[in-house]
């Protein structure tokens, strides 16, 4: 779908279906009653008869009114009051789905009055445009009978003409977004016999092809040996399909520059290897790799972009199958910081791709680290599917991803790392053991990463909850977080 911003008249433009705002109580915004006054008072008499009331959402569909270049008149209703930012999505949401049922191939939203708490013109274009972006968004490639094509393909947004840089801003910030999100939707929902740690390294080289100021390097299972990544290899010893370690340097700054690192938990499946998961939902372990998609989806933005930064992406990829190859539970393996490790679940796998690459992490010299991971179900039980878990060792790092969230509506929840809660990893036969029993899950396995991320400023993101929609038909990725990374690096271009 094509986004433009445009400084008009909506009144007197051409366009299969112009959106106007209609507020709580009947009340007719501003463009409103532009457009009622050149239709001669059909909005008012539509009012009057009560078909719509105002309420957030609601929407109406008027045909052919008199005086007007639009061909129809969608209402929606805006409330009254500023609306929150759940609120502007639903109402966006409404009126997509009623413009992508009709036959008109563009849009014009009249929506800029629409007041939103705490966004400015820039904020309020850039999440509506995300909004209509994810909603258009369809995975079908392995469908045999594909949906009919859609006859929505441009919506353009009419702002005033002092707002018109900002929203431009917003809209390339937005294209950019909805780019990376749709890449990691894809990479989720793809299935784990076609995507696995090759594939993805597959796709990291065409990304090196495409941007020339993109490298990338796959480390193979040899190479992995040598470094002393005993723990990640552990995880990838009981499949077929060999591990990658899978690093892209995006060069958008100066040369001395440190970078910023993203690193992606990318388990293309996870059976939970001898300490096997229950049957029920466990074709959703595909999923388990939305870390590394989402460090895919990021880089996409910061590419299309072009931001002025320096940026490491390392994507630690390996399948966790049973066999006779297997890590056993009681197996004790040594990571590429020295560190021993008793693995007392094997589901617990994560957390060992992701010490190897955070200690590989270090060479680069990064100004911060961020480690991106579906890493435990306790996230869920802890804070559901509606913002991510987040730890770290840094305070202002915690509070540079916290405000990023709250900008890109892509929010997250600080959990504590107290020492106390080392003190469940303890092992009587090794350095470190990687569960910490039953309490606070969760938090345990950011005490575990943060005892390989002591050299940097560090922080965890445990997006089980967020990265994808669990069972029926609504089955699917989400893209979450590449709207708070991007947000994090655009924040970060800007200091």
């Amino acid at each position: 779908m094509e986004f433009l911003v445009k400084s008009t008249r909506p009144e007197t433009l051409k366009t299969a279906t112009l959106v106007v705002a209609i507020g709580e109580g009947r009340k007719l915004s501003e463009t409103a009653k532009a457009v009622d006054l050149a239709s001669k008072g059909a909005l008012s008499a539509v009012l009057k008869r009560g078909d719509i009331t105002g309420k957030p959402g609601q929407t109406l569909l008027l045909h052919s009114l008199p005086g007007l270049k639009a061909e129809r008149v969608l209402l929606v209703g805006c409330g009254k009051g500023d609306l929150s930012d759940r609120q502007l999505r639903k109402l966006i949401a409404s009126v997509h789905g009623v413009l992508k049922g009709l036959g008109g191939s563009d849009a014009l939203l009249a929506l800029g009055e629409l007041k939103v708490k705490s966004r400015d013109a820039y904020g309020k274009a850039r999440l509506i445009v995300e909004t209509l972006a994810d909603g258009s968004y369809l995975f079908e490639q392995f469908k045999s009978k594909k949906a009919d094509p859609r006859a929505l393909k441009k919506v353009t947004l009419a702002v005033d003409k002092a707002e018109l840089a900002d929203a431009e801003r917003a809209l390339q910030h937005a294209r950019a977004i909805a780019a990376g999100v749709a890449f990691t939707k894809d990479l989720g929902n793809l299935p784990p016999n076609l995507c696995h740690p090759s594939y993805l390294a597959e796709e990291a080289k065409a990304l090196g092809k495409a941007y020339k100021n993109l490298k990338v390097e796959i480390l193979d299972e040899k190479k992995l040996k040598e470094l002393g990544a005993g723990a990640f290899l552990a995880v990838a010893q009981g499949s077929e399909q060999p591990p990658r370690m899978i690093v892209m340097h995006y060069q958008g700054g100066k040369k001395d520059e440190k970078p910023f690192a993203l690193v992606g938990k990318g388990i293309t499946f996870d059976t939970g290897g001898i300490s096997i998961k229950p049957a029920a939902g466990m074709d959703e372990m595909k999923y388990d790799m939305c870390g590394a998609a989402s460090v895919f989806g990021t880089l996409k933005a910061v590419l299309e972009l072009q931001l002025p930064i320096n940026l490491v992406c390392l994507l630690a990829c390996a399948e966790n199958m049973p066999s006779g190859r297997a890590t056993r539970p009681g197996d004790i393996v040594t990571t590429m910081s020295g560190q021993t490790v008793e693995i007392l679940n094997t589901d617990a796998e994560g957390r060992l791709v992701l010490c190897d690459t955070l200690t590989y992490a270090e060479r680069f010299k990064p100004q911060a680290v961020l480690d991106i991971a579906t890493l435990t179900g306790a996230c869920i039980v802890a804070l559901g599917s509606n913002v991510s878990g987040l730890m770290g060792n840094n305070d202002a790092l915690i509070r540079q991803i916290l405000k990023a969230g709250e900008s890109a509506d892509d929010r997250a929840w600080q959990l504590p790392l107290h020492d106390e809660y080392q003190e469940q990893l303890d092992s009587p036969f090794a350095d470190i053991a990687n569960i910490g029993g039953p309490k606070a899950g969760t938090i345990t396995a950011g005490c575990f990463l943060s005892r390989f991320a002591k050299n940097f400023h560090w922080a965890h993101l445990d997006i089980a909850g967020t990265a994808w929609i669990s069972g029926g038909k609504d089955k699917g990725g989400t893209g979450r977080p590449v709207p708070m990374l991007t947000q994090y690096l655009l924040d970060r271009a800007k200091a």
